[in-house]
Protein backbone atom coordinates (compact mmCIF):
# COMPACT_ATOMS: atom_id res chain seq x y z
CA UNK A 1 0.00 0.00 0.00
CA UNK A 2 1.30 3.44 -1.31
CA UNK A 3 2.10 5.22 1.94
CA UNK A 4 0.23 8.95 0.87
CA UNK A 5 -3.19 6.01 0.02
CA UNK A 6 -3.14 5.01 3.83
CA UNK A 7 -5.01 7.88 5.39
CA UNK A 8 -7.76 7.35 3.37
CA UNK A 9 -7.10 3.32 3.49
CA UNK A 10 -8.12 3.56 7.19
CA UNK A 11 -11.27 5.71 6.87
CA UNK A 12 -12.41 3.80 4.11
CA UNK A 13 -12.10 0.65 6.35
CA UNK A 14 -13.70 2.08 9.16
CA UNK A 15 -16.47 3.39 7.41
CA UNK A 16 -17.25 -0.18 5.38
CA UNK A 17 -16.86 -1.69 9.31
CA UNK A 18 -19.51 1.07 10.54
CA UNK A 19 -22.05 -0.16 7.67
CA UNK A 20 -22.54 -3.60 8.76
CA UNK A 21 -25.44 -3.97 11.46
CA UNK A 22 -23.11 -5.82 13.63
CA UNK A 23 -25.22 -5.97 16.86
CA UNK A 24 -23.67 -8.18 19.62
CA UNK A 25 -23.35 -11.45 18.67
CA UNK A 26 -23.32 -10.92 15.32
CA UNK A 27 -20.77 -10.14 13.27
CA UNK A 28 -23.12 -8.74 10.35
CA UNK A 29 -19.61 -10.12 7.66
CA UNK A 30 -16.64 -7.68 9.77
CA UNK A 31 -14.78 -10.59 10.16
CA UNK A 32 -15.22 -11.79 6.75
CA UNK A 33 -13.92 -8.25 5.57
CA UNK A 34 -11.22 -7.90 7.72
CA UNK A 35 -10.39 -11.60 6.78
CA UNK A 36 -9.91 -10.85 3.00
CA UNK A 37 -7.06 -7.98 4.09
CA UNK A 38 -5.10 -10.06 6.14
CA UNK A 39 -5.52 -13.08 3.58
CA UNK A 40 -4.04 -10.78 0.71
CA UNK A 41 -1.24 -10.14 3.36
CA UNK A 42 -0.43 -14.19 3.36
CA UNK A 43 -2.39 -14.56 6.76
CA UNK A 44 -3.72 -17.89 7.44
CA UNK A 45 -7.11 -17.85 8.66
CA UNK A 46 -8.89 -19.68 11.20
CA UNK A 47 -12.31 -20.10 12.37
CA UNK A 48 -13.32 -20.63 15.75
CA UNK A 49 -16.32 -19.61 16.26
CA UNK A 50 -18.61 -21.23 19.28
CA UNK A 51 -22.15 -20.55 20.28
CA UNK A 52 -23.26 -18.25 17.40
CA UNK A 53 -20.09 -16.04 18.26
CA UNK A 54 -17.82 -15.92 15.35
CA UNK A 55 -14.48 -15.83 15.80
CA UNK A 56 -11.20 -14.83 13.61
CA UNK A 57 -7.73 -15.96 14.50
CA UNK A 58 -5.09 -15.00 11.81
CA UNK A 59 -1.65 -15.36 11.53
CA UNK A 60 1.59 -14.28 9.62
CA UNK A 61 5.00 -15.25 10.32
CA UNK A 62 6.25 -17.82 12.55
CA UNK A 63 8.28 -18.02 15.99
CA UNK A 64 8.60 -15.63 18.70
CA UNK A 65 7.68 -12.72 19.87
CA UNK A 66 3.95 -13.82 18.98
CA UNK A 67 2.07 -10.80 18.86
CA UNK A 68 -1.68 -10.30 19.42
CA UNK A 69 -3.75 -7.32 18.01
CA UNK A 70 -7.57 -8.10 19.02
CA UNK A 71 -10.62 -6.48 19.28
CA UNK A 72 -14.44 -6.42 18.38
CA UNK A 73 -16.85 -6.64 15.79
CA UNK A 74 -20.09 -6.22 18.03
CA UNK A 75 -21.40 -3.21 18.58
CA UNK A 76 -24.06 -2.10 21.61
CA UNK A 77 -27.87 -1.20 20.07
CA UNK A 78 -27.90 2.16 18.90
CA UNK A 79 -31.39 3.03 20.28
CA UNK A 80 -33.93 5.14 18.75
CA UNK A 81 -32.40 6.29 15.29
CA UNK A 82 -34.81 9.48 16.06
CA UNK A 83 -32.56 10.81 18.37
CA UNK A 84 -29.50 10.52 15.99
CA UNK A 85 -28.67 12.87 13.89
CA UNK A 86 -27.73 10.35 11.01
CA UNK A 87 -28.17 7.06 10.64
CA UNK A 88 -26.20 5.04 13.37
CA UNK A 89 -25.13 2.29 10.58
CA UNK A 90 -25.00 4.79 7.96
CA UNK A 91 -21.20 6.68 8.17
CA UNK A 92 -21.55 10.31 7.83
CA UNK A 93 -18.78 12.74 8.18
CA UNK A 94 -19.57 15.87 9.82
CA UNK A 95 -17.21 18.62 10.90
CA UNK A 96 -14.53 16.60 11.28
CA UNK A 97 -16.21 13.84 12.91
CA UNK A 98 -17.07 10.69 11.70
CA UNK A 99 -20.55 9.54 13.02
CA UNK A 100 -22.04 6.00 13.54
CA UNK A 101 -22.06 3.04 15.86
CA UNK A 102 -19.10 1.42 16.28
CA UNK A 103 -17.20 4.28 15.31
CA UNK A 104 -14.92 4.91 18.59
CA UNK A 105 -15.95 1.15 20.03
CA UNK A 106 -14.27 -0.18 18.15
CA UNK A 107 -14.49 -0.42 14.40
CA UNK A 108 -11.92 2.53 13.98
CA UNK A 109 -9.41 0.54 16.14
CA UNK A 110 -9.46 -2.47 13.90
CA UNK A 111 -9.12 -1.12 10.81
CA UNK A 112 -6.30 1.22 11.98
CA UNK A 113 -4.70 -2.00 13.10
CA UNK A 114 -5.03 -3.88 9.82
CA UNK A 115 -4.03 -0.91 7.71
CA UNK A 116 -1.08 -0.60 10.35
CA UNK A 117 0.14 -4.44 9.65
CA UNK A 118 -0.21 -3.55 5.43
CA UNK A 119 1.77 -1.07 6.03
CA UNK A 120 4.38 -2.84 8.07
CA UNK A 121 4.63 -5.94 5.64
CA UNK A 122 5.07 -3.57 2.90
CA UNK A 123 8.21 -3.08 4.25
CA UNK A 124 9.36 -6.60 4.78
CA UNK A 125 8.63 -9.50 6.96
CA UNK A 126 8.92 -8.49 11.02
CA UNK A 127 10.11 -10.50 13.32
CA UNK A 128 8.21 -13.11 15.16
CA UNK A 129 4.49 -13.64 14.61
CA UNK A 130 1.90 -11.68 14.00
CA UNK A 131 -1.66 -12.24 14.55
CA UNK A 132 -5.28 -10.73 14.53
CA UNK A 133 -7.85 -12.47 17.67
CA UNK A 134 -11.40 -10.37 16.37
CA UNK A 135 -14.82 -11.50 18.30
CA UNK A 136 -18.34 -10.38 17.78
CA UNK A 137 -18.93 -11.30 21.42
CA UNK A 138 -17.18 -8.61 23.32
CA UNK A 139 -20.17 -5.98 24.08
CA UNK A 140 -22.48 -9.08 25.35
CA UNK A 141 -22.08 -12.07 27.70
CA UNK A 142 -18.06 -12.64 26.51
CA UNK A 143 -18.64 -16.72 27.06
CA UNK A 144 -18.19 -17.55 23.88
CA UNK A 145 -15.42 -15.16 21.98
CA UNK A 146 -11.63 -14.04 23.14
CA UNK A 147 -12.62 -16.27 26.14
CA UNK A 148 -13.19 -19.22 24.08
CA UNK A 149 -10.26 -18.79 21.63
CA UNK A 150 -8.01 -18.56 24.26
CA UNK A 151 -8.61 -21.33 25.66
CA UNK A 152 -8.97 -23.18 22.77
CA UNK A 153 -5.11 -21.89 21.51
CA UNK A 154 -3.67 -22.34 25.37
CA UNK A 155 -5.08 -26.19 24.70
CA UNK A 156 -2.45 -26.00 21.89
CA UNK A 157 0.65 -25.15 23.71
CA UNK A 158 0.74 -21.06 22.55
CA UNK A 159 1.79 -18.37 24.95
CA UNK A 160 1.65 -14.95 23.54
CA UNK A 161 4.08 -12.15 24.34
CA UNK A 162 2.32 -9.78 23.33
CA UNK A 163 -1.01 -8.35 23.22
CA UNK A 164 -2.62 -5.17 21.96
CA UNK A 165 -6.27 -4.15 22.33
CA UNK A 166 -7.67 -2.01 20.27
CA UNK A 167 -10.48 -0.27 22.76
CA UNK A 168 -10.69 3.10 22.70
CA UNK A 169 -8.61 4.59 26.17
CA UNK A 170 -8.26 8.36 25.26
CA UNK A 171 -9.80 10.26 27.56
CA UNK A 172 -9.30 13.56 25.76
CA UNK A 173 -7.05 13.62 22.72
CA UNK A 174 -5.60 10.51 21.18
CA UNK A 175 -2.42 8.93 22.96
CA UNK A 176 -3.30 10.45 26.30
CA UNK A 177 -3.89 7.25 28.12
CA UNK A 178 -2.34 3.79 27.51
CA UNK A 179 -4.51 1.23 29.22
CA UNK A 180 -2.19 -1.29 31.12
CA UNK A 181 -4.50 -3.07 33.83
CA UNK A 182 -8.15 -3.39 34.55
CA UNK A 183 -9.63 -3.68 37.57
CA UNK A 184 -11.58 -7.42 38.68
CA UNK A 185 -15.87 -7.74 38.60
CA UNK A 186 -17.46 -9.77 40.58
CA UNK A 187 -21.29 -9.77 40.76
CA UNK A 188 -23.81 -10.95 43.48
CA UNK A 189 -27.66 -11.66 42.79
CA UNK A 190 -28.40 -11.96 46.50
CA UNK A 191 -32.31 -13.10 47.48
CA UNK A 192 -33.06 -12.51 50.99
CA UNK A 193 -35.87 -14.64 52.39
CA UNK A 194 -38.54 -13.57 54.90
CA UNK A 195 -42.02 -14.11 55.50
CA UNK A 196 -45.37 -12.70 53.90
CA UNK A 197 -47.97 -11.37 56.21
CA UNK A 198 -50.11 -8.04 56.96
CA UNK A 199 -48.46 -4.75 57.70
CA UNK A 200 -50.96 -4.76 60.55
CA UNK A 201 -49.49 -7.97 61.95
CA UNK A 202 -46.07 -7.82 61.93
CA UNK A 203 -45.77 -10.22 64.35
CA UNK A 204 -46.87 -12.97 62.17
CA UNK A 205 -44.39 -12.67 59.03
CA UNK A 206 -41.05 -11.67 58.87
CA UNK A 207 -39.74 -9.03 56.88
CA UNK A 208 -36.84 -9.05 54.63
CA UNK A 209 -36.24 -5.78 53.44
CA UNK A 210 -35.91 -4.95 57.36
CA UNK A 211 -33.63 -7.62 57.88
CA UNK A 212 -31.61 -6.40 55.08
CA UNK A 213 -31.14 -3.16 55.87
CA UNK A 214 -28.21 -3.15 58.52
CA UNK A 215 -27.08 -5.55 55.98
CA UNK A 216 -26.75 -3.37 53.25
CA UNK A 217 -25.30 -0.77 55.76
CA UNK A 218 -22.55 -2.53 56.70
CA UNK A 219 -21.67 -3.69 53.18
CA UNK A 220 -21.87 0.11 51.71
CA UNK A 221 -19.68 1.30 54.51
CA UNK A 222 -17.18 -1.73 54.68
CA UNK A 223 -13.44 -0.72 53.83
CA UNK A 224 -12.51 -3.65 51.51
CA UNK A 225 -8.93 -3.23 50.98
CA UNK A 226 -6.47 0.17 50.61
CA UNK A 227 -6.10 -0.12 47.12
CA UNK A 228 -2.29 0.31 45.59
CA UNK A 229 -0.22 2.38 43.54
CA UNK A 230 -1.81 1.11 40.19
CA UNK A 231 -5.08 0.42 41.55
CA UNK A 232 -7.83 2.59 43.68
CA UNK A 233 -9.20 0.88 46.71
CA UNK A 234 -11.84 -2.02 45.90
CA UNK A 235 -15.31 -0.40 45.24
CA UNK A 236 -18.42 -1.78 46.28
CA UNK A 237 -21.98 -0.99 44.29
CA UNK A 238 -25.78 -1.44 44.91
CA UNK A 239 -27.30 -1.83 40.97
CA UNK A 240 -31.04 -2.86 41.86
CA UNK A 241 -32.97 -3.56 45.32
CA UNK A 242 -36.44 -5.09 44.37
CA UNK A 243 -39.27 -6.34 47.18
CA UNK A 244 -42.47 -6.49 47.12
CA UNK A 245 -46.22 -7.62 45.74
CA UNK A 246 -47.16 -4.47 44.57
CA UNK A 247 -49.58 -3.65 47.37
CA UNK A 248 -48.71 -1.44 49.99
CA UNK A 249 -50.34 -3.38 52.91
CA UNK A 250 -48.00 -6.43 52.07
CA UNK A 251 -45.03 -7.61 53.84
CA UNK A 252 -43.10 -9.26 51.09
CA UNK A 253 -41.75 -12.77 51.25
CA UNK A 254 -38.34 -11.77 49.99
CA UNK A 255 -36.00 -9.12 48.50
CA UNK A 256 -33.24 -9.25 45.71
CA UNK A 257 -30.51 -7.05 46.07
CA UNK A 258 -28.06 -6.88 42.78
CA UNK A 259 -24.65 -5.67 43.61
CA UNK A 260 -21.19 -5.58 42.26
CA UNK A 261 -17.39 -5.34 43.10
CA UNK A 262 -14.75 -3.71 40.81
CA UNK A 263 -11.75 -4.76 42.82
CA UNK A 264 -7.85 -4.23 42.77
CA UNK A 265 -4.85 -6.73 42.87
CA UNK A 266 -5.49 -6.52 46.94
CA UNK A 267 -8.06 -8.58 46.75
CA UNK A 268 -9.19 -11.61 45.56
CA UNK A 269 -12.82 -12.81 44.00
CA UNK A 270 -12.39 -15.53 47.20
CA UNK A 271 -11.73 -13.10 49.85
CA UNK A 272 -14.40 -10.75 49.12
CA UNK A 273 -17.28 -13.60 48.56
CA UNK A 274 -16.07 -14.99 52.10
CA UNK A 275 -16.09 -11.50 53.35
CA UNK A 276 -19.56 -10.83 52.12
CA UNK A 277 -21.20 -14.33 53.43
CA UNK A 278 -19.69 -13.92 56.83
CA UNK A 279 -21.69 -10.43 56.83
CA UNK A 280 -24.51 -12.23 56.58
CA UNK A 281 -24.48 -14.94 58.33
CA UNK A 282 -22.89 -12.90 60.94
CA UNK A 283 -26.62 -10.74 60.73
CA UNK A 284 -28.42 -14.35 60.62
CA UNK A 285 -29.93 -13.54 57.01
CA UNK A 286 -31.71 -16.90 54.97
CA UNK A 287 -30.46 -16.11 51.67
CA UNK A 288 -29.03 -17.47 48.58
CA UNK A 289 -26.38 -16.00 46.83
CA UNK A 290 -25.72 -16.15 42.70
CA UNK A 291 -22.31 -15.01 42.11
CA UNK A 292 -20.73 -14.28 38.66
CA UNK A 293 -16.75 -13.46 38.20
CA UNK A 294 -16.62 -11.27 34.81
CA UNK A 295 -12.62 -10.70 35.21
CA UNK A 296 -10.12 -11.03 37.50
CA UNK A 297 -8.11 -8.07 37.70
CA UNK A 298 -4.26 -7.65 35.99
CA UNK A 299 -1.78 -5.23 35.61
CA UNK A 300 1.35 -4.70 32.82
CA UNK A 301 4.50 -4.39 34.54
CA UNK A 302 6.82 -1.73 32.55
CA UNK A 303 8.48 -3.24 29.86
CA UNK A 304 9.26 -3.89 26.21
CA UNK A 305 5.74 -3.32 25.05
CA UNK A 306 4.73 -0.54 27.22
CA UNK A 307 7.90 1.29 26.62
CA UNK A 308 6.95 1.04 22.75
CA UNK A 309 3.60 2.20 23.11
CA UNK A 310 5.06 5.25 24.66
CA UNK A 311 7.66 6.01 22.53
CA UNK A 312 5.08 5.06 19.24
CA UNK A 313 2.80 7.62 21.29
CA UNK A 314 5.17 10.08 21.33
CA UNK A 315 6.32 10.09 18.01
CA UNK A 316 2.99 10.52 16.36
CA UNK A 317 1.12 13.09 19.03
CA UNK A 318 4.48 14.80 21.07
CA UNK A 319 2.27 13.32 23.89
CA UNK A 320 3.47 11.13 26.93
CA UNK A 321 0.59 8.79 27.96
CA UNK A 322 -0.36 8.44 31.60
CA UNK A 323 -0.58 4.68 32.57
CA UNK A 324 -4.28 3.92 33.43
CA UNK A 325 -6.00 1.47 35.09
CA UNK A 326 -9.74 2.49 35.74
CA UNK A 327 -12.67 1.97 33.27
CA UNK A 328 -14.95 -1.06 32.92
CA UNK A 329 -13.50 -4.51 31.94
CA UNK A 330 -12.63 -5.56 28.08
CA UNK A 331 -11.39 -8.22 26.50
CA UNK A 332 -8.28 -7.59 27.84
CA UNK A 333 -9.15 -9.46 31.05
CA UNK A 334 -8.28 -12.85 29.06
CA UNK A 335 -5.41 -12.54 27.03
CA UNK A 336 -3.59 -11.27 30.45
CA UNK A 337 -3.47 -13.92 32.30
CA UNK A 338 -2.63 -16.58 29.49
CA UNK A 339 0.85 -14.70 30.05
CA UNK A 340 0.71 -11.83 27.44
CA UNK A 341 2.38 -8.31 28.09
CA UNK A 342 -1.39 -6.74 27.70
CA UNK A 343 -2.02 -3.30 26.95
CA UNK A 344 -4.79 -1.53 25.34
CA UNK A 345 -4.63 1.64 23.16
CA UNK A 346 -7.23 3.44 20.76
CA UNK A 347 -8.88 6.56 19.82
CA UNK A 348 -11.01 8.73 22.41
CA UNK A 349 -13.47 7.28 24.16
CA UNK A 350 -16.22 10.07 25.14
CA UNK A 351 -18.93 8.75 22.99
CA UNK A 352 -18.53 5.10 23.30
CA UNK A 353 -22.10 3.51 23.94
CA UNK A 354 -23.56 6.64 23.19
CA UNK A 355 -26.21 8.27 21.03
CA UNK A 356 -23.85 9.88 18.05
CA UNK A 357 -21.09 8.21 18.72
CA UNK A 358 -18.14 9.47 16.52
CA UNK A 359 -14.59 9.67 16.16
CA UNK A 360 -12.10 12.48 14.80
CA UNK A 361 -11.12 11.63 11.32
CA UNK A 362 -7.76 12.72 12.26
CA UNK A 363 -7.26 10.60 14.49
CA UNK A 364 -7.92 7.14 12.39
CA UNK A 365 -4.97 7.45 10.38
CA UNK A 366 -2.80 8.57 13.28
CA UNK A 367 -4.10 5.72 15.64
CA UNK A 368 -2.99 3.46 12.68
CA UNK A 369 0.42 4.72 12.58
CA UNK A 370 0.60 4.29 16.43
CA UNK A 371 0.27 0.68 15.96
CA UNK A 372 2.75 0.16 13.32
CA UNK A 373 4.93 2.62 15.76
CA UNK A 374 4.67 -0.24 18.48
CA UNK A 375 5.10 -3.14 16.17
CA UNK A 376 8.20 -1.65 14.41
CA UNK A 377 9.69 -1.56 18.05
CA UNK A 378 8.46 -5.61 19.13
CA UNK A 379 10.20 -6.65 15.84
Amino acid sequence: MADDAAPQAVLDLTCALIARRSLTPDDAGCCALIGERLAALGFALEWIDAGGVTNLWATCGSGAPLTILAGHTDVVPPGSRKDWLSDPFVPEIRDGMLYGRGAADMKSGLAAMVVAVERLLAQGEPRGTLAFLITSDEEGSALHGTRHVVEVLKARGLVPDYAIVGEATAAESLGDRITIGRRGSLGCNLRVFGKQGHVAYPEKADNPIHRLAPVLLELTTTVWDQGNMHFPPTSFQVSNLHAGTGANNVIPGDAELVFNFRFCTESTADDLKDLVHGILDRHGLRYEADWWLSGEPFLTREGALIKAAQAAVADVTGLTPALFTGGGTSDARFLAPWGAETIEIGPVNDSIHKINEHVLVADLDRLSRIYQGVLERLS
